[in-house]
């Protein structure tokens, strides 16, 4: 059996444009993040045609992941009663750094970002998980669909890069700074990731 998999990250917040961060807190989406997503899902609608019922869609259970699915599910005429959820698809947790600017989180604790960088330092959050615990609850989700033939994952930022990472063994460095953009999607399938993005295209 040869999994089809799509990885669409949810659409931007209010969050995202204010730069705080999120982990797993919540913040709605943007006019512009609903936009994103009904982008995605058109362009999820012509690569699937009307082979859409065949597949099962999983989402993370966060509010801006179930928002996002809902505007997938409305645009693709897929019934939303039928999206499962699935905890291990969570944005990594940054514990008593959500909700926080990084200017906060660098006044604070300097010490706690020692030695990390652009894509890492999350890791180190006060409260917060670890690569590793993300990281095993990926590969525990991985492994649980891995019968699924025909499957549409909605998750986040570091979730979507570490199944990346998992699918193709990149090790972590490789792994946590593989792209992420809401207005692309991914389709895993025979060991290969093509990339799907709307950014330049004209509807």
């Amino acid at each position: 059996m040869t999994q089809e998999m799509y990885l669409i990250r949810h659409g931007e917040t209010e969050f995202n444009v204010e730069g705080k961060f999120q982990g797993q807190s919540n913040s709605p989406l943007t006019e512009n993040g609903k936009d994103q997503i009904y982008q995605v899902a058109r362009m999820l609608k012509m690569e699937l045609g009307d082979d859409i019922h065949n597949w099962e869609i999983i989402s993370s259970p966060l509010g801006r992941a179930m928002d996002s699915t809902k505007i997938l599910c409305e645009t693709l005429a897929y019934d939303l009663t039928k999206v499962q959820t699935d905890e291990r698809l969570a944005e990594v947790s940054v514990g008593d750094w959500a909700g926080l600017y990084i200017e906060d989180i660098k006044a604070q604790w300097p010490r706690l970002l020692e030695g990390t960088n652009h894509y890492n330092w999350y890791f180190n959050s006060l409260g917060g998980e670890r690569y590793a615990d993300v990281e095993g609850r990926v590969k525990a989700f991985l492994e649980s669909v891995k019968d699924k033939e025909k499957l549409i994952v909605v998750a986040h930022g570091v979730t979507s890069r570490i199944i990346r990472g998992l699918y193709q063994n990149l090790d972590k460095d490789e792994a946590l700074s593989l792209e992420v953009a809401h207005e692309t999607f991914f389709k895993l399938a025979d060991g290969d990731v093509k990339r799907y993005t709307y950014e330049y295209e004209e509807f």
